[in-house]
C-alpha cells in the first residue's frame, strides 16, 4: 500500500483491485494471497518525485509529536540543502561523474546543486559511499521509501525526461518494454559464485602444498626418505590441481568481465524498459500484464558445479569442463557483438553535418586516481545542533 501510494495510485483501489480480481476459494491464508495479489501489480509501479520532507510530515493526533515530526523534516531538508552546498564547493568524485563540473552560470549552477542535493541525500540515506557510481543499484520492492528516494536521484542524474514516458503512446511502451528480452538475450551467463568456488579450490591446494613441502622437509631432516618422497608426491599433486584450477579461474573471470561490460553496456536499454513496464501497469492496473522475463541464460546447476572439483587422477593434461569451455568460445561472438554496439553513431538531425558521437555511452569505468588523494572536509552540521552542543558542553562545565 505504501508502494501504490508514493506511485500516485489509491492504496485503497489497489486491495480492492486485489481482492476483487480473482476468487479466494481455497486460499489457505487470505492475508497472503492479497499481499501476493497487489505485491504483481503494484511492486512494478515507479514511485513519484518525492519532494521536500517539510511537504510530506504524517498527521499525528499529538500536538508535541506533530510539532517534533515537522522540525525534524525541516532539519532533513536542511541537510538535503548543506549536501547540495557542499558538492558546489568541494566537488566529490561521485557528483563529478555523475553530474559533471559544477557550471559557472549561476542559474546553471543552482539546478547542478539541486540535482546534486537529491543523489547526496539519497547515498546518505543509504549508506551509500561509492565514488564511482553516484546511486547504485535499484532497491528491492519491500522497501518503498528507499526505492522512492532512489528514483528521485535517478531523475536528478540527467535524463529526467528520457524516463518520464507518461507521454508515450501505447504502442511505443509495448515496443520500449519488448528491448528488455533483446537485450537480456545476448548475457553472458553469471558464474559468479563459481569463481569463487575455483578460487578458494586454488587456495586449498596452495596451502596444502606448502603443508606438504614442510613435511618433507622434516622428514628428510628426520632421514626418513620414504615419507619424504610420499609428502613431495603430494606437493606436485597439488601443485598440479592449483593450476588447474588456475586455468578455470582464468576462465571464468573472464566470463565475469564480460557479464560486467553487458551489465553497463544495456543498463540504459534495460532500465527504460523498466520503466515502460511501470506505465502500462499504471495505465491499466485491471489488466494483466505478464512480469518482464529475463532471457539471460540459465544458472549453473549444482552438478555442472561440481565438475569443477580437479580430482588426483584428472591432473596431468587437465581440461575444464566441457561446460566452462563452451563459454570460453562464446566468448569471441560476445566481443563481436560489444565492439559492434560501441561502433554505432547517433546521426545529427542535418544530414550534412556528420554524426553526434556514439549512441550508446561508454561503459568502460575509470580508472581510481593514482595518488592518494586527502580526505574532504566534512559537510558543516546544522546550525540548531551546533548551539544544542555547544549548550550541552557549558552545562557540563
Amino acid at each position: 500500500m505504501r508502494a501504490a501510494e508514493l506511485a500516485g495510485a489509491d492504496p485503497a483501489a489497489a486491495v480492492t483491485h486485489a481482492v476483487q480480481s480473482r476468487d479466494m476459494n481455497g486460499a489457505r491464508d487470505i492475508p497472503a494471497v492479497i499481499d501476493a495479489r497487489m505485491r504483481r501489480s503494484v511492486n512494478a509501479l515507479a514511485p513519484q518525485p518525492v519532494g521536500r520532507w517539510a511537504d510530506r510530515v504524517p498527521e499525528a493526533a499529538d500536538p508535541e509529536m506533530r510539532e517534533y515530526l515537522g522540525q525534524l523534516a525541516t532539519l532533513m531538508d536542511e541537510r538535503r540543502d548543506r549536501i547540495g552546498a557542499y558538492a558546489v564547493e568541494h566537488q566529490p568524485a561521485w557528483a563529478v561523474k555523475a553530474l559533471g563540473p559544477a557550471p559557472d552560470d549561476p542559474s546553471e549552477r543552482d539546478r547542478w546543486r539541486e540535482r546534486a542535493s537529491a543523489v547526496g541525500a539519497y547515498r546518505q540515506v543509504s549508506s551509500y559511499d561509492d565514488e564511482r557510481q553516484a546511486i547504485g543499484p535499484e532497491p528491492i520492492a519491500d522497501h518503498p521509501d528507499k526505492r522512492a528516494l532512489w528514483h528521485e536521484a535517478w531523475r536528478a542524474l540527467g535524463p529526467a525526461d528520457g524516463t518520464d514516458l507518461r507521454d508515450r503512446a501505447d504502442g511505443s511502451l509495448w515496443l520500449i518494454r519488448d528491448q528488455y528480452q533483446a537485450e537480456t538475450s545476448w548475457a553472458p551467463k553469471h558464474v559468479g559464485r563459481e569463481l569463487g568456488y575455483v578460487r578458494a579450490g586454488a587456495e586449498d591446494a596452495r596451502l596444502r602444498v606448502i603443508r606438504s613441502e614442510a613435511e618433507a622437509a622434516v622428514a628428510r631432516k628426520a632421514g626418513d626418505g620414504e615419507l619424504t618422497a610420499r609428502h613431495e608426491q603430494q606437493a606436485e599433486r597439488s601443485r598440479l590441481q592449483d593450476s588447474a584450477y588456475q586455468m578455470q579461474e582464468t576462465i571464468l573471470a573472464g566470463l565475469m568481465e564480460d557479464r560486467m561490460a553487458w551489465e553497463a553496456a544495456t543498463e540504459p536499454q534495460r532500465r527504460l524498459a523498466v520503466a515502460a513496464d511501470a506505465e502500462l501497469r499504471r495505465r491499466y492496473l485491471e489488466m494483466r500484464i505478464e512480469p518482464l522475463r529475463s532471457a539471460e541464460p540459465e544458472q549453473v546447476t549444482g552438478e555442472q558445479r561440481a565438475e569443477l572439483d580437479v580430482l588426483p587422477e584428472e591432473q596431468h593434461e587437465y581440461q575444464p569442463p566441457a561446460w566452462v569451455r563452451e563459454l570460453a568460445e562464446a566468448r569471441k561472438a560476445f566481443s563481436e557483438k560489444i565492439a559492434e554496439r560501441q561502433s554505432v553513431m547517433e546521426p545529427h538531425e542535418d544530414p550534412d553535418f556528420g554524426d553526434v558521437g556514439r549512441a550508446f555511452p561508454s561503459w568502460e569505468q575509470e580508472d581510481r586516481e593514482a595518488v592518494l588523494q586527502p580526505p574532504k572536509p566534512p559537510i558543516p552540521p546544522s546550525g540548531q545542533l551546533a548551539e544544542r552542543e555547544a549548550e550541552a558542553g557549558e552545562r557540563e562545565l
